[in-house]
């Protein structure tokens, strides 16, 4: 049974048509994705459905008494009353705020941005409509309640179209494809692997035919300059066709190019990046700790992902381990060399009322990328922005185009140790795959936070998993490496991973804990023990040449053929080099926090 239809539905919003002859028919348990880059008109296309926006032109047909939900992208606004009153306060929104991890009793205005969008949804989810409209629904969430929403849809009756950049939750929910492509929507009944095969032959036959036709505008051009010199008359359909097809070729709406994103490590760190000896942080007046007694190496070159439900205290513990907040037991301390560069899931380093180039460029016309001074327009092309958008105040972007400009502006700021909390909210899915390359190329260390499963996996060497009530453990590899290890891990330690919403939020923002209490009261050194702390960085540093002199050494596939001798000497020599500089290293921390610094 057709729920929705649309017919010939066109929308602009004073340039090019976002949407133009737009055909859509939505039936009975359906379950689609609405595909396309950022800024193709997704999400004006959603609230057309919804009927939040009218068309310019064409029509939108509803059965009767559709019962249609609309889920926004954007974090919900402070709303009057709890939770479950938000959501409908019916015992089936209560239902589904439990399931979700959301206080039904608590007001509204006190919860999290992700508490609020999961708020949101049990209200979109309670009234059971026919139809569930969702704008980027993954977004804020964390993996369980997206894993307990692909569930929820696969088994549910109602039909579901959604826009998503979370190529996991693609896969497992998507039965039909809608497309989105330079205003125009083709429609497929595929999952998502097999429309993305058939999308690529479609682009690839599609610049074949504008080629032909490119010839062919050649050819009848030289017809109508060099024809037959005695014929005094020209065939007057042939240039009329020429003329078609000088209008056709114009008018065509080339697809916009892809984002040219370059991330520049700088100098490199000392191998050991970060420290953390019996580390414990809670903050005032918290039932539990964040991390509790926490022991980690986060060595030179690591991609290390932090795994953790909503509120489990990712976020601190990325700002633990920066150093922008300090322990309340143990201590954790960067290593030699390093330079944090760090990525805020909220954007607070992007100013609203300023344009994009006036966020990047700070006021110049010029940026530095890579040793190399560039316009920033030029720049800012690179990243899909065109020189009138660059001139556009920040607050007028879509999601998408912050998440590109906050990349723009992060990859202009060299630095060895790479902080992302979040960096793949609202990117569409080829720049969220560009930078998933660029990760791998970059050679400092990078911590990572994010809730995109296959991001994870494809990026990240280890995980930091918090399971609640302070416990952190180490999981070599990414999402689905630890989705394997968690049972065994969870049976063996007795541990429930445990929703703790009021962690993750600092009670008291405006107070300066960066001055928490020191882990060790600074002291006078004794006269040896200042000679050691003043010889230690030139023995830091030659032990890590003699580690980067060996590995590479060791890297050339040639180097037993050339002097075997030397070269198991070389092998047996390097984890003992390792083990000395981390003592080194960690004899260094520990009189440079004596001295006070």
């Amino acid at each position: 049974m057709s729920l929705l239809t649309l017919r010939d539905v066109s929308v602009a919003f004073g340039g090019p048509p976002v949407l133009q002859d737009v055909r859509l028919n939505v039936e009975a348990g359906d379950r689609a994705c609405v595909t396309g880059r950022n800024g193709e008109g997704k999400s004006t296309l959603l609230k057309i459905m919804a009927g939040i926006l009218e068309p310019d032109a064409g029509e939108v047909v509803r059965s009767e008494g559709l019962r249609a939900a609309y889920l926004s992208q954007d974090v919900p606004a402070d709303e009057p009353g709890t939770a479950a009153e938000v959501a409908g306060g019916t015992p089936a929104a209560r239902r589904f705020l439990t399931q979700l991890g959301v206080p039904a009793d608590a007001p509204f205005s006190t919860l999290s941005g992700g508490q609020r969008r999961r708020a949101k949804l049990a209200a979109a989810l309670a009234p059971e409509p026919d139809l569930l409209l969702l704008d980027e629904p993954t977004n804020h969430l964390d993996v369980e309640s997206i894993e307990w929403l692909e569930t929820f849809l696969s088994r549910a009756r109602l039909a579901c179209v959604f826009v998503t950049h979370d190529r996991a939750f693609l896969r497992r929910v998507s039965r039909r494809v809608f497309d989105l492509d330079r205003g125009r929507l083709s429609g497929w009944n595929c999952d998502w692997p097999t429309f993305l095969r058939r999308k690529d032959e479609l682009l690839a036959q599609e610049e074949r035919a504008w080629e032909k036709k490119a010839v062919k505008m050649r050819q009848e051009e030289h017809w109508i300059v060099h024809g037959v010199t005695a014929r005094r008359s020209r065939n007057m359909g042939r240039v009329e066709a020429l003329l078609k097809l000088r209008a056709e070729i114009a008018e065509r709406r080339s697809r916009a190019g892809t984002a040219k994103m370059s991330l520049e490590s700088g100098a490199a760190s000392g191998e050991i990046v970060v420290k953390a000896e019996g580390a414990t942080f809670a903050w005032p007046g918290a039932g539990a700790p964040v991390v509790e007694n926490l022991d980690a190496l986060v060595l030179r070159g690591e991609r290390v992902g932090v795994l953790g439900p909503n509120g489990s205290g990712k976020t601190t513990l990325l700002r633990l381990l920066l150093g922008q907040l300090a322990p309340t037991a143990g201590r954790i301390a960067l290593g030699a060399r390093v330079q944090p560069v760090f990525l805020d899931q909220l954007r607070g380093a992007l100013d609203p009322e300023k344009s994009v180039a006036e966020n990047v460029s700070e006021g110049h016309d010029q940026v530095v990328v890579n040793g190399t001074s560039r316009h920033v327009l030029g720049y800012l092309q690179d990243f899909l922005f065109a020189p009138d958008r660059a001139r556009t105040p920040v607050k007028a972007l879509s999601g998408g185009e912050k998440a590109r400009l906050l990349l723009a502006k992060l990859f202009l700021r060299p630095g060895n140790l790479l902080v992302m909390d979040e960096p793949t909210n609202d990117l569409d899915i080829e720049t969220l795959e560009l930078l998933e390359e660029r990760l791998l190329d970059y050679r400092g260390t990078i911590l990572l936070v994010s809730h995109d499963r296959e991001f994870l996996d494809h990026v990240v060497t280890s995980s930091f998993v918090l399971l609640g009530g302070g416990r952190v453990h180490f999981c070599p590899g990414g999402y689905e490496d630890w989705a394997r290890e968690r049972p065994a891990v969870l049976a063996d330690r007795g541990a429930k991973v445990e929703r703790v919403e009021t962690v993750e939020k600092d009670p008291n923002p405006t107070k300066d804990t960066s001055a928490a209490e020191a882990p060790r009261r600074a002291r006078r050194l004794g006269f040896n023990e200042k000679r050691e702390l003043q010889a230690l960085p030139a023995a830091i540093e030659a032990l890590e040449e003699e580690i980067a002199a060996i590995e590479a050494a060791l890297a050339d596939g040639t180097a037993y053929a050339r002097d075997a001798k030397k070269a198991a000497e070389d092998a047996a020599r390097l984890p003992a080099a390792r083990a000395e500089l981390e003592t080194k290293v960690g004899r260094w921390m520990e009189l440079s926090e004596l001295a006070g610094g």
